[in-house]
């Protein structure tokens, strides 16, 4: 994504927004070296505040941002809340605010949370659509009234939403295959647990492990697709009734952070680093399974980054007048025993202040 504007600024001088604000404004608060090196590189960049960023600087303005994001599964959604608020932090005294919609789960209370945003007064949401059919409209709706939209780590696609911001789905869902098609012989059978296939994020990394499986495993067969509706209590009772019913099932791949359920299920059955599992993302709670074997590899999606690309791109657009991406794919990465450490969700516990608060 191109960086101009004060974003810009602010990478070259090693500062924060505010500090480039205050320089290019003439407000106090800040070293006069460090005012005129940020002049300096603004100078060189050629760089004029536009109208929008000269009022939301002085206070003549205030842009809101709608957060409408599941608050469970917590372990997954925490971190993106996360990323949005660290990029706005960045943002401090340009007079934005978040206003918090939060929905209970994925796919619950979206057209309910989506409308009370759209009556906010916000200029841009992001959002995580759970039932791409109830929120398209809303979306719709939203991009008609010049509200800008993004979307992240699942989509809307037939909807007119600005931008997506996530790991490509369908590329999950067959590196994953292409992995467990490693560790198991051929004509081997497998099964997915996936939360609501009427999601699109869960469909298509559903079809593409699907598809790969079967085409990088001789033979290979996916025997079952369990929807477990983001549910611990579901996964754990579908993944026990899998594993009875298909005695010779040699590998589960989760296609959501709801993992831990069926990590329970292969232990209570001795199953445990016999049949490969391999899951989706990363929290501290898994780190046990990943050093004992029974997870054998995770596809990482890297949540805080995808809410601060999403937070960064709005920013962009409204302060600078940058241009939306119609998409942000960001690239997974593999967890496996040897790199756990490196991961930010091993390495801090995310605590992350309300997003309702002004900024």
């Amino acid at each position: 994504m191109k960086r101009i504007g004060i974003y810009r600024i602010a990478e070259l001088a090693k500062v924060s927004i505010g500090t480039v604000d205050r320089a290019l404004h003439g407000r106090p608060g800040i070293r006069e070296a460090t005012r005129k090196k940020v002049l300096r590189i603004a100078n060189r960049l050629a760089y004029s505040p536009n109208p929008a960023a000269r009022a939301l600087s002085v206070g003549r303005a205030t842009l809101r941002i709608g957060i409408c994001i599941p608050r469970e599964i917590r372990l997954y959604y925490d971190q993106m809340r996360a990323g949005i608020l660290d990029e706005s932090g960045r943002a401090s005294g340009l007079g934005v605010e978040l206003v918090q919609k939060p929905v209970p789960s994925l796919g619950v209370d979206e057209k309910k949370q989506m409308t009370a945003l759209l009556n906010s007064g916000v200029k841009g949401i992001i959002t995580t659509p759970g039932n791409p059919e109830i929120i398209g409209p809303l979306i719709d709706q939203a991009e008609e009234d010049n509200i800008r939209v993004v979307c992240t780590t699942t989509d809307a696609p037939h909807s007119r939403r600005s931008s997506i911001v996530a790991v490509d789905p369908e590329l999950s869902g067959r590196l994953a295959a292409e992995l467990m098609a490693k560790f198991v012989p051929p004509a081997s059978k497998a099964a997915v647990v996936t939360g609501m296939l009427s999601t699109e994020e869960h469909r298509l990394k559903t079809a593409g492990f699907s598809s790969g499986f079967t085409s990088d495993c001789a033979g290979g067969e996916v025997v079952a697709v369990l929807e477990a509706h983001e549910s611990e209590e579901e996964s754990y009772r579908k993944t026990c009734e899998l594993l009875e019913r298909k005695p010779g099932l040699r590998g589960i791949y989760v296609s959501t952070v709801n993992c831990l359920p069926v990590c329970r299920a292969l232990k209570k059955y001795g199953l445990a680093g016999i049949v490969t599992l391999i899951t989706t993302d990363l929290f501290p709670q898994m780190v046990p399974h990943l050093q004992q074997g029974t997870i054998l590899a995770s596809i990482y999606q890297n949540p805080y980054l995808q809410g601060q690309v999403a937070m960064r791109i709005l920013l962009d657009h409204f302060v600078n007048r940058t241009p939306i991406p119609a998409s942000s794919y960001i690239g997974p990465a593999l967890v496996l025993r040897s790199n756990v450490h490196l991961f930010r969700e091993v390495q801090e516990t995310v605590s992350p202040q309300p997003l309702a608060q002004a900024l």
